[in-house]
């Protein structure tokens, strides 16, 4: 698999180079491609998770945005330059084994690094590092000794994560899925303020397994939370609010488990100023509502923290299981592992939950492997998209290949 340096519009429903690097898409365009091994994974090339960063420069106003690229063997860190393309700047490797997964987020100019593998803890790394211009003629591989602001464990049971979830309003990190799941498994909230001592100051204990969360200040209809710290959580069978205003002593305002769940993994609010909606990923391709393997993404009424309803779901048109999914200005970005990138358009919601309104507005393949048989269910393809960037690239952070750097090329 070699490089795509170049801009390469989708037409006639493909982008790329060649035959074994051509990609189904629509109303996506392909502005580069960096396999894992030009990332500087030396080991066995695979990705997983990706977030960004963004650093405005005070002298012209110039903004600068960085990828961090979650590998099976460290993480790596690259530019989005202007025209798409990347520059890789360099490397930090693992604070223990290698692991399959790895989980990245930022709050502020730091960096939080996760990992399953034991004894890994938390990596905290000064992204401002990667502005040094001498990166961008000679990458550095990070020293895990003496490059970090702080190294965090005593936390974590085993010194490994699944997830790291970030609400930067509060500067919290919130580790989940911590081994063993007898211990504490739940949400651990670690205090950032000074991200050079890092400080646990709360934990769900051994209540429930959390896989994932996402955490923020809750500006909604349900009064009786109004300006209350929230985290809506997926915990394998039930999807579950907690209130983390006193992070010393959260508490649960609701779990409730539904019709079709497979496997609670991920989810995010629609609207996060008005939080009356949120969609999850479930796993649940080939049982109930995926019976037939095409996607299915849930959709929650969340009014009433209290009392969430599953108000409908949204289904794919191409068989994949779903992953990860982030939320912008009402597109939701879908992860679907082997279909690659799904935009689903969800402006409809507040006027039909059910989801009926809702649909595909583009779409990147970027597991071209499978095409011939019309998809594939399994595990592989696309790990983790990051959407965020004003310039509107978007970062694909995919199993087996590498780095895609995509734009969507319609207003809706």
């Amino acid at each position: 698999m070699h490089s795509i340096k170049e801009y390469t519009p989708c037409v006639d429903g493909y982008a790329g180079k060649d035959v074994n690097n051509t990609y189904m898409c629509r109303n996506l365009d392909l502005y580069s491609f960096t396999p894992h091994r030009d990332l500087g994974s030396p080991r066995m090339q695979l990705g997983n998770d990706i977030w960004g960063w963004s650093a405005t420069r005070t002298s012209d106003g110039v903004t600068r945005e960085f990828g961090l690229i979650g590998q099976f063997d460290g993480t790596a860190f690259v530019e989005v330059l202007p025209t798409g393309q990347i520059a890789y700047l360099g490397r930090l490797p693992p604070q223990s084994g290698t692991a399959i997964w790895r989980d990245i987020k930022v709050i502020g100019e730091h960096a939080y690094i996760g990992s399953e593998a034991f004894g890994h803890g938390i990596q905290v790394f000064d992204l401002k590092c990667l502005l040094d211009p001498s990166l961008l003629k000679s990458p550095k591989e990070f020293n895990i000794d003496t490059d970090l602001t702080a190294w965090y464990y005593d936390g974590l049971p085993r010194g490994s994560s699944h997830n790291l979830v970030s609400h930067a309003e509060k500067n919290l990190i919130i580790a989940v899925g911590a081994k063993p799941r007898s211990d504490i498994s739940g949400l651990i909230l670690i205090d950032v303020a000074d991200p050079s001592n890092p400080k646990t100051v709360g934990c769900t204990g051994e209540v429930d397994y959390v896989h994932d969360a996402q955490c923020l200040t809750y500006y909604g209809p349900d009064t009786a939370y109004n300006g209350s710290d929230v985290c809506y959580s997926f915990n394998e069978d039930t999807f579950t609010i907690y209130d983390i205003t006193d992070p010393s002593k959260p508490s649960i305002i609701s779990s409730t488990s539904y019709y079709g769940v497979t496997y609670a993994h991920q989810g995010w609010v629609i609207d996060e100023k008005d939080q009356s909606y949120l969609m999850n990923d479930a796993l649940d391709e080939s049982y109930k509502q995926g019976s037939d393997q095409k996607t299915v993404t849930y959709i929650w009424d969340i009014k009433d923290l209290s009392h969430p309803v599953l108000s409908g779901h949204y289904k794919s048109p191409v068989v994949a299981s779903d992953h990860n999914l982030y939320v912008a200005n009402g597109l939701v970005y879908e992860s679907n592992y082997k279909s690659g990138l799904r935009i689903v358009n969800a402006s409809s919601v507040t006027k039909d939950p059910t989801g009926a309104g809702f649909y595909e507005a583009a779409f990147f393949d970027v597991h071209p492997d499978d095409d011939e048989i019309g998809g594939d269910a399994d595990f592989g393809g696309l790990w983790s998209a990051y959407p965020y960037f004003a310039s509107r690239y978007i970062l694909l952070n995919t199993v087996e290949r590498g780095l895609f750097v995509v734009k969507y090329n319609k207003t809706d």
